[in-house]
């Protein structure tokens, strides 16, 4: 199997969202966004304000909420989860990690960071 099967295999277990409904997502019903971009890029394009940053590397140990190193934001498998890369591909593959965990809403953002700034949606500088 490639990359791209396992990305369409992945992808079918749940409903990612756009970026509008992440926004939305993360104002109106609390969910978190979760920025998974090296720090290159996040230095190159900026943040999403209020999103929590974890690099790839240490997104299990970040949110698994019965994990010893969770950040403070992982309250519980219920919490909704909205995992952003840069352009939407390494996120589907960590949402398939975090559903793993129990964490049953976690989804991605179609598009990824690009798609969050092409929306014009807001961006801060690092």
């Amino acid at each position: 199997m490639g990359v791209e099967e396992l990305l369409e295999r992945v992808r079918r277990g749940y409903d990612r969202i756009g970026p509008r409904e992440a926004a939305a997502a993360a104002t109106e019903a609390g969910a978190l966004l979760v920025d998974i971009r090296y720090a290159a890029l996040r230095d190159r394009d900026g943040l999403i304000p209020g999103a929590l940053v974890v690099e790839r590397n240490e997104l299990e140990w970040r949110l698994d909420p019965q994990g010893s190193h969770r950040a403070p934001e992982a309250v519980g498998h219920d919490l909704q989860i909205v995992v952003i890369c840069n352009e939407g591909y390494a996120s589907s593959l960590a949402v398939a990690s975090l559903r793993q965990l129990g964490l049953h809403r976690a989804t991605d953002l179609v598009g990824g960071f690009q798609a969050w700034r092409a929306a014009g949606l807001p961006v801060t500088s690092v």
